[in-house]
């Protein structure tokens, strides 16, 4: 009992911090707390980082780094999480910023299942979930309609910069959450942006709560339209590519 207590009391600290850092009204910071609570308890949550007092750190503090990034996008703004998963970075970044409108791009129908009930039970009204591959939305509903692609564990930087391109209208921008950085995939990256119209742009490292490491912020902005001819067919990006 003593050791839940503690386990809730920082995770409330945490939250607070949070808050304070990052400019949240209290609602959200009661949103992110109930958001913690439902990854702990719901099996169909796609984490094996579930517990709160590990998860406000590994998920939300993470997912809330792109902040100062997404602040500065022209309001109203759209952005698209793609592979969401559990609903991070997108879930965190709807509840501290309502003024963006956020879709959560996710090929896994139990996945999607999850978000959907997380955000009707947080009344999380800014977001959308679209269960679809990247590669299929980007021809579709999603193609040039978005301010910020976000991507946290998906892909390597050059596919991920396929997935994007597409999805991005002109001057937006990807931010890929990475780790350590990776010249090569770097370099890779860099050829696949220019053949896709992507520009990199900078590599933000970012330190999202104590103790960690390694935690870096990848962007790419849209400078020039992407070729009709990508993205290409679904798992091509992944399985070959560009280079």
């Amino acid at each position: 009992m003593k050791r839940r207590a503690e386990a809730e009391a920082h995770v409330a600290q945490r939250l607070e911090t949070l808050g304070s850092e990052w400019s949240l009204q209290p609602d959200a910071t009661r949103k992110l707390a109930d958001l913690l609570s439902l990854v702990r308890d719901d099996p169909r949550a796609a984490t094996s980082v579930r517990l709160p007092e590990e998860a406000v750190d590994v998920h939300v503090a993470d997912s809330l780094s792109a902040l100062p990034l997404l602040d500065q996008l022209e309001s109203p703004a759209r952005v698209v999480d793609i592979g969401s998963g559990a609903g991070f970075p997108g879930l965190p970044v709807a509840i501290a910023r309502p003024v963006l409108h956020v879709d959560l791009v996710e090929s896994v129908r139990r996945k999607c299942d999850f978000m959907e009930e997380a955000a009707r039970a947080l009344s999380v009204d800014n977001v959308a979930v679209a269960n679809a591959r990247a590669e299929d939305w980007a021809r579709t509903e999603g193609r040039e309609r978005y301010g910020a692609v976000l991507a946290r564990a998906v892909a390597s930087l050059a596919t991920l910069a396929e997935y994007a391109a597409p999805l991005l209208a002109m001057g937006g921008t990807l931010i890929a959450w990475k780790g350590e950085r990776d010249e090569i995939e770097e370099e890779a990256a860099a050829g696949a942006a220019a053949r896709l119209g992507l520009l990199s742009a900078a590599v933000d490292h970012v330190r999202p709560y104590p103790g960690s490491r390694s935690h870096n912020l990848h962007l790419y902005t849209k400078v020039r339209p992407t070729p009709p001819e990508f993205p290409r067919r679904a798992g091509s990006a992944h399985k070959r590519p560009l280079s």
